[in-house]
């Protein structure tokens, strides 16, 4: 029976809380939904809330992850945002720039959609020029166009809070993706459910459309999926 705030002041504790986990388990990448272009519709007074408490978060956490070796991102618009909020996105951006341990993209005033209409646009306005072939663009291509370039496409989505949907969150990126749903709400997501979400993922079979070895090597030639035999030969050669 709390007012919302609160729930948006908790669920800063729970991003701390979980990007310790993800350095302590030496994670490489971590992407966390922050804010999406949607949210501006929450009534004003909840999202002039939460600006004042991502000013608070980025003034007090910044520099602890920038000791820690955090490299921090972040993905989305920048147009529209107050000048005070874009100037400490570009500065935890610099002042991490060179740090090599966990890579932590905060997706702020973001949607996937909008951000494959932005590469679209991108890729177009190169074509108008000359500078791209349209007949020559390829999806890596289209990704590189991407806010999310640089950063590897998902292994894992985590969606709390019961819910069963992307909610426009990573599109492209998480293609093939394995997906972990949990009824657990964000303020109360911490590390013990982000390692139960990774040994769930650890369970699952990644095939990315193929075909597992194991099984490759019992089946005849003929019956094998062309596109699995050459990475079929690759490895038996590999093992000599």
């Amino acid at each position: 029976m709390l007012p919302r705030e609160a729930g948006h002041v908790k669920g800063i504790s729970a991003v701390r809380k979980v990007v310790r986990a993800a350095r302590a388990l030496e994670l490489q990448y971590l992407t966390l939904y922050t804010f999406s272009t949607e949210n501006w519709r929450r009534p004003e007074s909840e999202v002039r809330h939460l600006m004042g408490l991502f000013r608070r978060y980025c003034r007090a956490d910044i520099e602890k992850l920038h000791a820690h070796n955090v490299r921090v991102r972040f993905i989305g618009a920048r147009t529209g945002l107050a000048p005070d909020i874009a100037g400490l996105i570009e500065s935890a951006e610099t002042l991490t720039a060179n740090n090599t341990a966990l890579n932590l993209a905060f997706a702020f005033n973001y949607g996937s959609r909008e951000e494959l209409a932005d590469a679209a646009r991108s890729l177009a306005r190169a074509a108008v020029l000359g500078q791209t072939d349209p007949d020559n663009i390829t999806p890596e291509m289209l990704g590189d166009s991407m806010q999310s370039a640089g950063i590897p496409d998902a292994d894992l989505v985590i969606r709390s809070g019961g819910e069963r949907r992307l909610s426009n969150f990573l599109l492209w990126q998480a293609a093939y993706a394995e997906l972990v749903f949990t009824d657990k709400l964000w303020p109360d997501f911490g590390a013990g459910d982000l390692e139960a979400a990774l040994a769930e993922f650890a369970r699952r079979e990644r095939r990315f459309g193929g075909v597992p070895l194991e099984r490759a090597g019992r089946l005849g030639l003929d019956e094998m999926p062309v596109r699995s035999l050459p990475s079929l030969f690759s490895r038996l050669t590999n093992k000599g």
